[in-house]
């Protein structure tokens, strides 16, 4: 799948993103430092980046999968459960193919307060601490960096710093969009890492005029304002891509979502909400009424499974990122019907890394097909 973005910011990673998105061959890899290797990519297995593969992020298998039809793992970046290095991605929230690069987000492993109990399957060995992470990172098919912000390690809200990313974007202009959740900020950040637009008060918490709390994605919409899941505040927002930072839209699903992990906007121009905390997928129209749903929490699986991710797909099924389920399933139908499952990947309540198992998936895209992230739309 050859996308055609013209990519305006200067460096090694972009020219080379430029030619592999265009669909000529990349003359050479990248460093994490911006500066070409003499290194070609990897030969892959021919399953790679197929358009209908799933990709996968894995949470606390501290990997990204890709997935084909079958279920086969046919690319994946991380050590796997017991590797807390920078060569796994820890934590990851958040993963996007871009080309042949994938871009993901790293939240790490936060510390487990005293007296509580880790989730099933994380196996962080420093609780008290945790194991932070605090990337987002930019990876060619032989899974080397080419790009990075933030500090493996390291939270904080200086230059080159955040506090748990959980989704990054990537724009047709070659810029990033950072949802930098502990730091309570949307931040738009260029290919030099310089800071262009930023929605929310570093380090405040609040639900007044550039204010967030927690929030868990962002995406640019086609009419160039920017999409927030305002996850704590109960509440997606669409606000203006300028210095005005105005809410022109709020949407709750009339008063009743609590915890809004995702949003993203459909072709027909209703609003798709990952209601986590009430364990739903709910669209709603430019009203904020809810005119379909699905409920995750299958009275045989997790009562709790808070649900995180759901994109609609082009054959208006919906992939949604089970998380405490641990798996992701594609659901049939869409307003007033659905909630068939028509595919699953993982296996519902149990969590592991062997063949066919997820350990708390927070992201899943397919490859090639409409998620709701970023013009152009479709493939």
């Amino acid at each position: 799948m050859r996308f055609r973005w013209r990519l305006a910011a200067p460096g090694a990673v972009l020219a080379v993103l430029a030619l592999s998105l265009t669909g000529l061959a990349a003359p050479a890899a990248a460093s994490a430092t911006g500066h070409a290797t003499s290194s070609a990519l990897t030969a892959l297995s021919p399953g790679f980046n197929r358009p209908g593969n799933i990709l996968i992020a894995d949470q606390f298998n501290n990997r990204v999968i890709e997935v084909d039809p079958a279920g086969r793992i046919v690319w994946q970046f991380g050590k796997g459960p017991r590797d807390f290095s920078p060569r796994s991605i820890i934590g990851v929230n958040d993963a996007q193919r871009v080309g042949p690069f994938t871009l993901m987000a790293g939240t790490g492993d936060p510390a487990v307060a005293a007296g509580s109990s880790p989730p099933a399957g994380d196996l962080c060995p420093t609780q008290a601490s945790g194991c932070p992470d605090n990337r987002v990172i930019l990876v060619d098919p032989s899974g080397r960096i080419v790009w990075q912000y933030g500090t493996f390690g390291v939270a904080g809200s200086g230059p080159g710093q955040l506090n748990t990313p959980v989704q990054a974007t990537w724009l047709p202009d070659g810029h990033v969009l950072i949802t930098d959740q502990a730091n309570e900020r949307v931040i738009e950040v260029t290919h030099s890492k310089k800071i262009v637009w930023q929605y929310g008060m570093t380090g405040v918490m609040g639900k007044g005029r550039d204010q967030l709390n927690n929030p868990n994605s962002a995406e640019l919409l086609a009419n160039g304002h920017i999409l927030i899941a305002d996850e704590n505040n109960n509440r997606a927002i669409e606000v203006t891509h300028d210095n005005a930072k105005k809410i022109v839209a709020t949407f709750t699903a009339g008063g009743t979502a609590s915890g809004v992990a995702f949003a993203s906007r459909l072709p027909s121009g209703d609003t798709l909400l990952t209601d986590s905390n009430n364990s739903r997928i709910v669209e709603v129209n430019s009203k904020d009424q809810p005119v379909w749903q699905y409920f995750t929490n299958d009275p045989t699986g997790n009562p709790a499974p808070l649900p995180t991710r759901a994109v609609r797909l082009r054959d208006g099924e919906t992939l949604i990122s089970d998380q405490f389920n641990n798996r992701v399933i594609e659901v049939a139908g869409t307003p007033p019907k659905g909630g068939t499952i028509e595919r699953q990947i993982g296996a519902l309540n149990v969590f592991g890394i062997g063949h066919g198992l997820l350990d708390a998936p927070y992201d899943a895209k397919v490859i090639g097909d409409y998620t709701g992230l970023t013009p152009p739309f479709g493939f």
